[in-house]
C-alpha cells in the first residue's frame, strides 16, 4: 500500500507542481494555448488556483515523508478531489466539453486520498 501511495501520489504532485507553477509564473497570454478557461477568470483568480496547487502538492509529499501530521497527505488529495470538480463545472459552463483530464485527475486524487487514508 505504501509503494502504491506514493507511486499515484507522486505522479499527482508533480502534475499539480508543473501546473501550478505555470498559474503563477505565467502571462494570460502564455496560459491561453493551454488553458482557454484563463480568459474568464480573473488572474489573481488564476494565481491563487496555481498557489494552491503548489500547497497541495507539497501537502501530498512532505507530511507523509516526514512522518509529522501525515493526515495532511489525505485533506491534500482531497482538496484536489474538489478543485477538479470546480473545474469539471467551469469547463462545462464555459460549453468545454473536453472534461477527460480532470476526470482522470478527480479519480486519481480519490485513489490517492484512500492510500492516504489507509496508510494512517
Amino acid at each position: 500500500m505504501n509503494v502504491a501511495y506514493w507511486i499515484v501520489a507522486g505522479l499527482l504532485a508533480l502534475f499539480y507542481l508543473y501546473g501550478g507553477g505555470l498559474k503563477i509564473v505565467r502571462s494570460r497570454e502564455q496560459l491561453r494555448p493551454m488553458m482557454a478557461w484563463v480568459d474568464g477568470m480573473p488572474m489573481p483568480a488564476v494565481r491563487t488556483i496555481g498557489l494552491l496547487e503548489l500547497l497541495g502538492a507539497i501537502g501530498l509529499v512532505l507530511p507523509p515523508l516526514t512522518g509529522v501530521a501525515p493526515w495532511l497527505a489525505a485533506v491534500a488529495a482531497g482538496g484536489f478531489v474538489l478543485l477538479q470538480v470546480g473545474a469539471i463545472r467551469v469547463h462545462l459552463g464555459l460549453g468545454d466539453r473536453q472534461v477527460a483530464l480532470n476526470v482522470a485527475l478527480v479519480l486519481t486524487a480519490a485513489v490517492t486520498v484512500w492510500l492516504a487514508a489507509a496508510g494512517l
